[in-house]
């Protein structure tokens, strides 16, 4: 009998754990302003304090522009257990001004509209050579003095 209720009470250990795994937790993060706010805008008539009035502080600004950028990037991703999240809705805002710092262009971006950014994997070469485990273990043998005849700093050596 206890072999039978042990046996049953690591099955459904077993099934909870492997039911937790399958649980997917889902992340928003990120505002994106919505169509009756974005209808406000009027480029060429609206400042950029008129803009943030309206639309609220953005998630990001350009750094490298003359003509600065507001970036509103909403994101929401989807992870289960140790596997890489999945990006199920990203939406981008970006709402540009002309010098003067007046409303100039509002463009949206989906998830769609996204390009995959492949890192260079490419590695530099250093000068030298490469030493095994064994040369790097052995390497100094032989490279010391005798007990007593050195006169480097840490003693040992004859006055």
């Amino acid at each position: 009998m206890k072999r039978a209720l042990r046996s049953l009470v690591l099955a459904g250990l077993a099934a909870s754990m492997l039911g937790a795994c399958s649980i997917a937790r889902v992340d928003v993060r990120g505002y994106v302003p919505n169509d009756e706010e974005l209808a406000k805008l009027e480029p060429g008539r609206q400042s950029r304090d008129e803009v943030q009035q309206i639309l609220g502080s953005p998630s990001s600004m350009g750094a490298f522009d003359e003509e600065q950028s507001w970036y509103y990037i909403y994101r929401k991703t989807s992870t289960t257990a140790f596997f890489e999240p999945e990006v199920l809705e990203q939406r981008v805002v970006v709402v540009h001004f002309d010098r003067g710092g007046m409303l100039r262009d509002v463009r949206r971006y989906a998830l769609e509209d996204g390009l995959i950014v492949d890192p260079v994997t490419r590695t530099t070469p250093s000068p030298g050579r490469e030493m095994s485990f064994l040369e790097q273990l052995l390497g100094n043998v032989g490279k010391f003095n005798r007990a007593g005849g050195s006169s480097g700093p840490f003693g040992g050596g004859r006055n």
